[in-house]
This record gives structure tokens, sequence and C-alpha cells, in this order.
């Protein structure tokens, strides 16, 4: 008698089989590993790094997100003449479309297999091109709304406020993608909103901005960015997960729609006053930075999103909202608050309780049910 192959499983005939199991899981844009009933699989193996490249990532993402939005603050509060926010965004968008061209050229890895790609996914479809310009026009929208929030809030206050996006991306993954929050998520979802509502409700002030500000108009801007973000990042990945189409192809069918929908708001909202000043004018190195910092902190989310997880990502939300307001002390004159400083700490404590991993309870009900089944028939 031959003996069986090493690593060899018998399967229940009850038990789907594993490849039903790679064809459901694929059917609902999740892991082989994680569709329900399949346990005879194995899970995809994940790449090891190691804990300093993950601190590195978390720094790297935190730097970015905090220097973006005092930069930003700082250009459009500057007593200096104050340039387009609507060619600034545009300008991202060359950028990014320019560096998801460079990334999607070194992962073809030939020259022919990049033209290939790029006539087969960009020229060759324009019902693709015209599906991603739905979250081009939204992100266009939200990025405007940035720039008009940051015009009219402190920096922190900003970051904090802005926190709303985790809920109305959650709510946009219930309806859109049909997925489900744990009771600890709507908890943390419902702290979040607490928290926002204190810092909001007395807006801490700078005390060193001399320009006119309208906080209510910045908390509206705020509210529609968030709205963006989570329609369109949804949406987004909706797109993503319904073909086998490389990440960076996507992301330059969306770009292309992004400058063409951009150009557009440039010129329906300066077009005036561009051609008498120019489309520059105004530009500094400050401008510049938060230019370049917009176009590469997305790109390098979806790098860091690879190796981190959500816990990480929640840290360095809370550190970058951390650093936003003591560079808001420093550099504005940021009176700190109670209510600010409450509200701050309830959104820190939710995005870190959103981002626990979710419990499974799978394997513990199987237990139980089998330890009550040894207990009755004794």
């Amino acid at each position: 008698m031959r003996s069986r192959p090493s690593g060899f499983r018998l399967y229940d005939h009850r038990r789907p089989s594993p490849a039903s199991c790679a064809v459901r899981a694929r059917a609902e844009g999740a892991r082989v590993s994680s569709a329900r009933g399949c346990r005879g699989t194995m899970a995809a193996p994940r790449e090891n790094v190691s804990l300093l490249f993950k601190l590195y990532c978390l720094a790297v993402m935190t730097l970015v997100a905090a220097t973006y939005t005092i930069a930003l603050r700082y250009t459009r509060t500057s007593d200096k003449e104050l340039y387009f926010s609507t060619t600034a965004v545009c300008i991202t968008e060359v950028i990014k479309l320019l560096l998801s061209v460079g990334i999607l050229a070194k992962e073809t890895g030939n020259l022919g297999r990049f033209k290939a790609s790029l006539r087969e996914n960009v020229l060759g479809s324009p019902k693709e091109l015209m599906k991603l310009s739905v979250p081009s026009l939204v992100y266009a929208v939200q990025n405007n709304m940035a720039f008009l929030a940051l015009s009219n809030l402190d920096a922190a206050v900003y970051q904090v406020t802005y926190q709303l996006k985790i809920p109305c991306t959650a709510l946009c993954t219930v309806l859109m993608l049909n997925r489900t929050l744990s009771k600890l998520q709507w908890i943390s979802v419902f702290m979040l909103c607490g928290g926002v509502i204190l810092v909001q409700w007395k807006p801490a002030q700078a005390t060193k901005v001399v320009v006119e500000q309208n906080p209510l108009l910045g908390f509206g801007a705020i509210a529609v960015a968030v709205l963006c973000s989570g329609f369109a990042g949804v949406y987004f990945e909706k797109v993503l997960k319904s073909s086998d189409t490389s990440l960076w192809v996507r992301n330059i069918q969306m770009y292309l729609s992004g400058i063409v929908v951009t150009l557009v708001g440039v010129y329906l909202s300066d077009g005036a006053e561009i051609k008498e000043k120019g489309f520059f004018y105004g530009y500094t190195h400050y401008v510049w930075l938060v230019i370049f910092l917009a176009s590469v902190g997305g790109l390098y989310t979806s790098i860091v999103v690879k190796y981190t997880d959500n816990i990480m990502k929640g840290f360095s939300a809370a550190a970058a909202i951390v650093l936003s307001t003591v560079a808001s002390v420093m550099l504005f004159g940021l009176q700190i608050t109670l209510t600010f400083a409450v509200g701050t700490l309830l959104v820190c404590v939710s995005i870190y309780l959103y981002g626990l991993p979710r419990q499974d309870t799978t394997s513990i009900q199987q237990g139980e049910t089998a330890s009550k089944e040894r207990v009755s028939g004794v």
C-alpha cells in the first residue's frame, strides 16, 4: 500500500472544494482565506518585512500628512500674493500621472509590454476612461475643498475634523460594497463624530493669522471634502476589484480624466484672472512643496497600506494630528481650548478602536458547540 503524499488532506464532501472556494472568494473581491466555509484553503503568504521598515513607513506617512496640512495652511494665510488653488490641483494631477506612468513602465519590464498596456487599457478603452472620470471629478472637488477649508480653519482643527472621512467611508462601504461593521467599529464612529463636534463647538483660534477667515465656510468645505473622499475611495475600490487591471493602469486612467476635469475647473473658476496674471501667479517654494506632497502622498499611501495594517494607519493619523497641533501652536499661535483637547483625544482613541482587527468568532463558536456535544454525550 502506497503511503499518502505529505501534505495531502481528505476533505469532507459537505465542505466546498478549494477550487470552488477560490472562485467564490474572487467573486467577492476578498482573499481566498477569508471566504467563509473554505477552511481547507491556504492563506496567501504575506510579505515578511521588518519592524524597522514598518516604523519607517509609519514615520514617513505621518510626516507627509502633517507637513502637507501645515504647508498648505501657511500658503493660504501668508501676506504674499495668493496663488490660484485650482491651478495647484491641476498640476498635482499632472505629476501623479507622470509618476504612475513611470511606475507602470517599471512594472511591465520592457518598452514593448509598456506600449501594449497603454494601447490596450488607455487608448483602446474609452469606456474605462469614462468610468474613471467619476472619481476624477469627485477627487477634484475634494482637493479644491481642502484648499478652501485650510483658508478658513487652523491646520489642527482641519486635521481633526477631516477624520470624519472614516465614518463617511464606512457608510459608503456598507451601502456600495455590502460589507458590515463590528459593534466596536460603530461605537468608534459615533465617538469620532462626538469628538469632531467638540472641536467645532468653539473652534480654536490662531492669534498670528491676520487674514480674514470664515470658520463656518471652512467646516462646510470639510463636510463636502469628506463626502467626496468616502464616495470616491469606495467607488475606486469597487472598480479595482471588478477586474484584474493593474492599479497603476487604473491610476493613469483616473489621472487623465482628472487633468481634463481640473483644467475645466481652472477655466470656469479663475479663467479671466489667469489670463491677466498668468497660470503660475503667486507660486513660491512653499506652494511647490504643497504640490509635491499632494502628488506623492496618495501614491505613497498605497505602498504603505501594502506593508502595514489599520492599527498603524490609525497611529499615523493620530500622530499627524498631534504634530499639526504642535506646529499650529508654534507657527500660527493656536490657542488650545478644553473642548478642542477633549475632542481631539476622542478622535485619536476612536481611530485606534476603528482600526482594531475584527475577532473571528467562527472557531470559538465551533469549539463551544463541540464541547457541548461532548458534555451531552457523557
